[in-house]
């Protein structure tokens, strides 16, 4: 295996983006494809991690960027462009669109494709099932569930899972119950794991709770949702498409 990283340059309207593409360049078979999309921080090393991993299971990774250049590191203008893409229905789909088109274009794609986002990532990933894009499944993994605009019956398309710690103060029960009710009402393909003792932010290696309150990493938690989302891959695209899962790549 030989883990190999691309940044790409592209363009969501007028927004300047960068995404990285990340592949076993050991394989040169066609295969699936899996975008990723970062957390709040931006396209961080926790998110090219996670892209590392999905090349280790053997897809095409696209870790996109859902900010713009010059945007991550200032947080008064992350906050601006989360407030600005959250308040007009759509547009955060469209950016996470944006990243979509990328990974289709890659020649070793054979135009199947999932997506996997890690909080904020997580809400980006559920604004695309709820825009009625056709993908084989999205993973959401400690992501904000509430929407803009709430899905309607028969407008998803793809197999959604969504991956919560039960301590999570910033996701709270009320707001997971009224994700399940959406997705109830709406006929989707979906399902929930709650993990025991997680709180917000759980696969994040350096998050210890100091800094930011009810974001804590938890060790089996990851572990465990790492199973989890290598076993919805497998089955939403097909084992034949997986080798079998590797030991974890940081």
């Amino acid at each position: 295996m030989k883990i190999e990283m691309e940044s790409v340059g592209y363009h969501d309207g007028d927004t300047t983006l960068s995404g990285m593409f990340v592949t076993d360049a050991d394989r040169t078979e066609p295969r699936p494809g899996v975008l990723v999309v970062h957390g709040g921080a931006g396209l961080d090393e926790h998110a090219k991690g996670r892209a590392r991993r999905m090349a280790a299971l053997g897809y095409v990774a696209f870790a996109c960027d859902m900010y713009g250049v010059g945007v991550p590191g200032n947080r008064e203008r992350i906050v601006q462009t989360i407030g600005a893409l959250r308040a007009e229905p759509g547009r955060l789909a469209r950016r996470a669109s944006a990243g979509l088109d990328v990974l289709l274009r890659h020649p070793q794609v054979d135009g199947r494709i999932g997506a996997i986002g890690y909080c904020f990532g997580g809400l980006s990933v559920l604004e695309l099932a709820r825009s009625g894009r056709a993908l084989a499944g999205v993973v959401s993994v400690h992501g904000t569930l509430d929407a803009s605009a709430r899905a309607t019956p028969g407008s998803i398309y793809t197999t959604i899972l969504v991956l919560h710690g039960s301590l999570d103060p910033h996701v709270p029960t009320a707001q997971v119950t009224g994700f399940a009710d959406e997705m109830r009402d709406a006929g989707a393909d979906w399902y929930l794991i709650v993990y025991g003792g997680a709180q917000h932010g759980f696969t994040h290696e350096t998050a210890d709770g100091t800094r930011t309150p009810g974001v804590a990493y938890h060790a089996l938690a990851d572990e465990r949702s790492s199973r989890a989302i290598a076993d919805f891959f497998s089955e939403v695209f097909g084992a034949a498409s997986q080798q079998a899962a590797p030991p974890p790549l940081r």
